[in-house]
C-alpha cells in the first residue's frame, strides 16, 4: 500500500528559514541560522541564497546577515479591486509634504505592529528618514494609536491588554486604561498626535485610510522635529492629514 504524504522538505526548509529571520529584526548569518534550525552550513547556503536571488531576502556587505526583504510588505499589501494602495497614495502623500514641507509616511498593521510601506522625504535640510519596512509599536506613536484606535471596538481592549506598554519617553502611555481614552479621542476627533511619546524630539501627526465600509486600510502620518511642529500646530496639521487620507480613500473606493 502506498502512503500519499503532503510533506515538501525544501519548502519546510525555506519556510523555517523565513520564519526564523522574522524573529530576528537585526537578521542572521549562515552560521546563527545553522545552529537555530539545526541543519548544517550548506543547506543555510543554498536556501538563504535562492530566497535572496528571488528578492525574498536581503543581506548586509558588512555584517554578511540575512533579513527579510520588504518584498513580503508588497505581497501583502492592500487592493482595492485593481487599485493599488501605494501607488494612489503617493500624489497625495507629495501634496502633503509640499504643504507642510515635512517627511509624509504611509503604513499598515502587520499583527501587533505597525510597518512602514512608503514614504515622502520632508523639503528641509534636516528632516526625519526610516527605512521602508520599519516596525513601530502600536502604543507610543500616531500611527500606532491610529493603527488601535481604528480597529473593530471590541478587539481594542483586547489588543491593548495584549500588546507591550513599554515606557520609552516620559509622555508615554503605559496605562491600558488611559491608552483606551486615548484611542477614543482619537477616533472622535479624526486624527491622533505623538507629543515625544516613542522618541524625544520628534512629533507626529496621523489620520487613517479608509475603505468603503469604514474598515481600515492604512495610516498617513506626518513627522517632523518637535521645534518645527509644536503641540500648537497639531490641529491644523491633523485637518491636513485627514484631507489626504480622505482623499485616498476616495480614490481608493471609487
Amino acid at each position: 500500500m502506498s502512503v500519499t504524504t503532503t510533506s515538501v522538505p525544501a519548502l519546510e526548509r525555506g519556510l523555517d528559514v523565513l520564519e526564523t529571520l522574522s524573529q530576528a529584526p537585526d537578521g542572521l548569518g549562515i552560521s546563527e541560522l545553522a545552529a537555530r534550525l539545526s541543519l548544517n552550513k550548506n543547506a543555510i547556503f543554498r536556501i538563504t541564497h535562492a530566497l535572496t536571488d528571488r528578492n525574498y531576502l536581503e543581506r548586509d556587505p558588512l555584517t554578511k546577515r540575512f533579513k527579510l526583504s520588504i518584498k513580503f510588505l508588497t505581497l501583502g499589501m492592500p487592493q482595492v479591486g485593481d487599485v493599488s494602495l501605494v501607488e494612489e497614495s503617493l500624489p497625495l502623500m507629495r501634496d502633503l509634504r509640499d504643504e507642510t514641507r515635512e517627511t509624509v509616511q504611509l503604513g499598515l498593521r502587520v499583527r501587533d505592529e505597525g510597518v512602514i510601506i512608503e514614504q515622502v522625504s520632508g523639503l528641509h535640510p534636516l528632516r526625519i528618514a526610516v527605512d521602508v519596512g520599519l516596525r513601530f509599536p502600536l502604543h507610543n506613536n500616531a500611527p500606532g494609536k491610529t493603527l488601535l484606535a481604528f480597529q473593530a471596538p471590541e478587539e481594542l481592549a483586547a489588543t491593548i491588554k495584549r500588546i507591550p506598554l513599554t515606557q520609552d519617553t516620559p509622555r508615554t502611555i503605559t496605562d491600558p486604561g488611559m491608552l483606551q481614552e486615548e484611542c477614543e479621542r482619537v477616533r472622535s476627533r479624526g486624527y491622533a498626535t505623538d507629543y515625544a511619546e516613542a522618541d524625544e524630539g520628534i512629533h507626529c501627526v496621523a489620520a487613517p485610510v479608509l475603505g468603503k465600509t469604514e474598515n481600515l486600510l492604512a495610516v498617513v502620518w506626518v513627522s517632523a522635529p518637535s521645534k518645527r511642529m509644536p503641540k500648537s500646530l497639531f490641529s491644523s496639521i491633523g485637518k491636513q492629514v485627514i484631507q489626504c487620507t480622505e482623499k485616498i480613500s476616495g480614490r481608493l473606493i471609487r
